[in-house]
């Protein structure tokens, strides 16, 4: 008797059980929602308390030499405090401040996000997969270490004793922009609160989006049509792994 043929889906999970608490952490402003603002909109739709942690002050994200980096850096905070509401967010917005290119995956930045996440507690924890290759921007790179350490020195008590909250251990680590995902939440119905999200980080329009006014986006502009068309089609190409419209696609790791 002939064997079956494979399936064409891999196989990959899908859709966690809503977590209580989820915390995104990301290099710079708009990160987050570029990875993971539609698994977001998605989670806080159903009760889920999201956060953001940005690590840098994303004082270089513009193309313009004449920028000012301290205006820069306050209309990006602004900016992300406005994209987490567009997602739903009602928890914390930190930003630990590194300079933009410059974030190190070192002990003192480590300190700070465990801390964070013994602080807020989150059942899952967000981040960049620092193990993605030819990677070229190192503060991804790093952020995405600094997820992985911090959740080892924040479960584990002996690490950072200097910490005034306890010990915690999340039950689940998402990585985005991984090579070889292996779960994907399904997204249908919140597309438009990712791209609202995106929208919100205006100054980013020219440098990331492809978008040469930085006044609230009007969907009868091409170019607007077209990044939006972009992040559609990516978030079809992350549903296609598990048969799905529509998705975010992850590295999954449960054993923390």
């Amino acid at each position: 008797m002939p064997s079956s043929p494979p399936s064409s889906v891999p196989a990959v999970s899908t859709d966690l059980p809503v977590p209580a608490v989820a915390l995104a952490v990301g290099a710079h402003p708009d990160d987050i929602e570029f990875g993971c603002g539609a698994t977001l909109a998605k989670w806080a739709a159903a009760g889920c308390e999201i956060h953001h942690l940005v690590c840098t002050d994303g004082s270089k994200g513009s193309w313009d030499p004449s920028e000012d980096p301290a205006r820069l850096v306050a209309r990006r905070r602004e900016e992300q405090r406005e994209a987490s509401r567009a997602l739903g967010g009602k928890g914390e917005v930190v930003f630990l401040g590194w300079p933009d290119g410059e974030l190190e995956s070192g002990v003192r930045q480590r300190s700070e996000v465990a801390g964070w996440i013994r602080k807020i507690r989150p059942d899952v924890v967000l981040g960049h997969d620092p193990w993605k290759r030819y990677r070229l921007h190192p503060d991804h790179r790093n952020a995405g270490f600094l997820v992985t350490d911090g959740i080892v020195a924040a479960r584990d008590p002996l690490f950072f004793p200097e910490h005034d909250t306890t010990h915690h251990r999340p039950s689940m680590l998402l990585l985005w922009e991984a090579d070889e995902p292996d779960h994907v939440e399904d997204v249908a119905g919140y597309e438009e609160y990712k791209l609202r999200a995106l929208f919100a980080h205006r100054s980013q329009f020219r440098s990331t989006m492809g978008i040469s006014s930085d006044e609230a986006p009007h969907e009868d502009d091409p170019e607007v049509s077209s990044f939006t068309a972009r992040v559609l089609e990516r978030l079809g190409e992350h549903g296609s792994l598990a048969g799905l419209e529509h998705g975010e696609a992850f590295k999954r790791i449960d054993r923390l």
